[in-house]
């Protein structure tokens, strides 16, 4: 790539005394090499991209969290969103280390030993839907007339039970949401609540902690999947970096 076919693509903040590893692979095809510019206390993790070639490929999208994500486990990092690209090397000098250096200095060293961790909970469709057909003896029995009528004659019947199982469904997630972060509540964790990926979600939620509780992270989750047994199935993904706490913008 010549200098006027190439820019700066910026994963992330990190301090300056950290090290990049030899095999770390960026975004592109191929993927690009990892590299940092150095302002001060801060360095920007970077590597080459052509500006003639559209990022957003999957691949891009897992390079990016990946490095991140590998970064998290072991320094404070402030992940950029995905696709900022700068035009060069001076460029992330001038634009962005040096006008924010002291900002993410102090945002830097709050996160020193933390990482983001995400916990992931999927109901068992069969064993929620029973729940919410005993609590529900109403839709239970529209359930049965449904049953009894054809497709096109209960159409509007069949639309109200599926409006009223999905409502039901919302309350039993924001009921759960809130049992798993009361069962996370002695922890010293900063908690966030995320939308609903996927319509079987039971809980999804963001965590800022520290990285030497994971472990007590994954003792309360524990205590609360055997309360859930048969019924949600959770899960805890990280350490991440902290994209839903201090996202910041190129």
């Amino acid at each position: 790539m010549t200098e006027s076919t190439r820019g700066v693509y910026v994963y992330g903040i990190v301090p300056a005394d950290v090290e990049v590893q030899p095999d770390a692979e960026g975004v592109g095809d191929p993927p690009g090499k990892v590299d940092m510019v150095t302002h001060g206390d801060i360095a920007a993790l970077i590597s080459a991209v052509p500006t003639d070639e559209a990022l957003g490929r999957p691949e891009d999208l897992t390079a990016h969290a990946a490095l991140l994500d590998g970064a998290a486990a072991e320094v404070p990092v402030l992940p950029m969103k995905f696709g900022g690209v700068l035009a060069g090397r001076e460029q992330v000098t001038e634009e962005l280390l040096a006008p924010h250096h002291d900002e993410f200095v102090g945002a830097l060293a709050e996160l020193e030993g933390r990482a983001e961790y995400l916990v992931r909970g999927r109901y068992h469709t069969d064993t929620v839907l029973g729940e919410i057909l005993r609590e529900n003896p109403e839709l239970d029995r529209l359930r049965e007339r449904i049953r009894e009528t054809s497709q096109d004659a209960s159409r509007n019947e069949r639309i109200s039970l599926g409006e009223a199982v999905n409502n039901a469904l919302a309350a039993k997630r924001a009921a759960d949401t809130s049992t798993a972060m009361k069962a996370l509540g002695d922890l010293d964790l900063t908690v966030t609540s995320r939308e609903p990926t996927h319509e079987e979600d039971a809980v999804h939620l963001a965590c800022l902690a520290r990285t030497d509780q994971q472990s007590d992270l994954e003792a309360a989750l524990n205590r609360l999947a055997e309360q859930w047994t048969g019924r949600v199935d959770l899960r805890l993904l990280g350490p991440l970096a902290p994209y839903d706490f201090v996202v910041s913008a190129v």
